[in-house]
């Protein structure tokens, strides 16, 4: 199982990135993909989630509105779309797999890390000027 991430950068506050990562080793449409985020010091954090078949999407309230996750399954890839960059959005950025099983369309499942079976190994976005 692989996930490669890819995209990351050094931005202006304001500007925007989009971010990749494909995924290999497994059967992609039979899982539900997340993206996440770590700070310096911090925990990791969820940013967003696409179901398997893309019906169900959910982004953290701090990048509603400026991030959107979208999904290629044609090419076992989930991209992340993220516009009006913040310097707090400073962070290595992860994506995950997990397998789409009927609890883990619950916010409560997927916006905990630990519950996800594959990670990437991260990409770094800064936002600075």
């Amino acid at each position: 199982v692989q996930l490669q991430a890819s995209g990351g950068g050094l931005v202006q506050p304001g500007g925007a990135l989009r971010l990749s990562c494909a995924a290999s080793g497994f059967t992609f449409n039979n899982n539900n993909m997340g993206w996440f985020r770590q700070a310096p010091g911090k925990e990791r954090e969820f940013v967003a989630f696409i179901s398997r078949g893309g019906g169900k999407i959910d982004h953290a309230d701090s990048v509603k509105g400026r991030f959107t996750i979208s999904k290629d399954n044609a090419k076992n890839t989930v991209y992340l779309q993220m516009n009006s960059l913040k310097r707090e959005d400073t962070a290595v950025y992860y994506c995950a797999a997990a397998l789409a099983t009927p609890d883990f369309y619950n916010k409560n499942y997927y916006s905990d890390h630990r519950l996800w079976d594959y990670w990437g190994q991260g990409t770094q976005v800064t936002v600075s000027s």
